[in-house]
């Protein structure tokens, strides 16, 4: 579906962000890309996404195609009108908009009434707290239940691509495993995601296939059950406690597998 090949982004002129990365993302996969802070992780989904040169960032050299179609010099919004939808670090939602504004908002491309209203019910289905909340202000909620908007808003765009970047971030472990239920939920109805995470034991539990970037390359790749068995992903990115503290949470019944439960804060 996504096709990322020797991808090289530049900022401001001379600082490299991705050096030559290849990245393949198959139709219904969750893939998982990890790395530590500057790894090139934010970059490579800026660089799908259309958003680029709002951070002072150029792809330098490579391709990214999606279903066989060039995104490259394509605006955001022709982005997200053809199907790829990004939900940034940091939620990034209108605090002083309401929980419904914010999903208008996120539902704003599509043109289809019906549409509109069968992703908002499924907004509302994944998130019951969300609709609970629907005409307070998003900015008093509480930091998971702000994620929870940001994924909900940008799910209302009705994406075959959801790019995910970082959201386990800043939250407690409980609410990463619960994030890493809804991911596979979400996936389960059809649409595939690429899971930008710092979480590794999160993210290697809902993947099918995981890259790992070091300072702008990837320097590991493969199906996610041999990379989280890998001893030099283990040593750098799965601590022991908080592998304890997600298969907990995800009730595994074996790896990779979790049995979704709703979330709620």
């Amino acid at each position: 579906m996504l096709a990322v090949r020797d991808l090289r982004v530049q900022y401001r002129g001379s600082i490299l962000g991705l050096r030559s990365v290849t990245v393949d993302v198959p139709q219904g996969a969750v893939v998982a890309v990890l790395g530590s802070n500057g790894a090139g992780k934010t970059t490579l989904l800026r660089a799908a996404s259309g958003v680029l040169a709002e951070h002072g960032g150029r792809i330098a050299n490579g391709t990214i195609e999606f279903e066989g179609r060039s995104l490259v010099g394509r605006s955001p919004a022709a982005i997200v009108a053809a199907g790829v939808v990004q939900a940034p670090e940091g939620r990034r939602i209108f605090g002083r908009l309401t929980v419904a504004e914010n999903l208008r908002i996120g539902g704003f491309t599509n043109r289809r009434t019906a549409a509109r209203v069968r992703a908002l019910r499924r907004v509302y289905e994944l998130f019951p707290v969300l609709y609970d909340r629907r005409h307070q202000r998003a900015g008093l909620m509480s930091g998971g239940e702000q994620q929870m908007l940001a994924i909900g808003r940008a799910l209302m765009a009705v994406p075959r691509l959801l790019l995910l970047d970082e959201p386990s971030l800043g939250l407690a472990p409980r609410i990463v495993g619960q994030i890493g239920q809804v991911v596979t939920e979400i996936n389960r109805d059809g649409t595939t995601v690429v899971l930008v995470e710092q979480n590794a034991a999160m993210a290697l539990a809902v993947a099918s296939r995981a890259y790992v970037l070091t300072t702008g390359e990837v320097s590991l790749s493969g199906p996610a059950a041999e990379l989280s068995a890998d001893d030099s992903v283990r040593d750098r990115y799965l601590g022991h406690d908080a592998e304890l503290a997600v298969d907990e949470e995800l009730h595994t019944s074996r790896p990779g597998r979790p049995v979704l439960t709703r979330w709620s804060p």
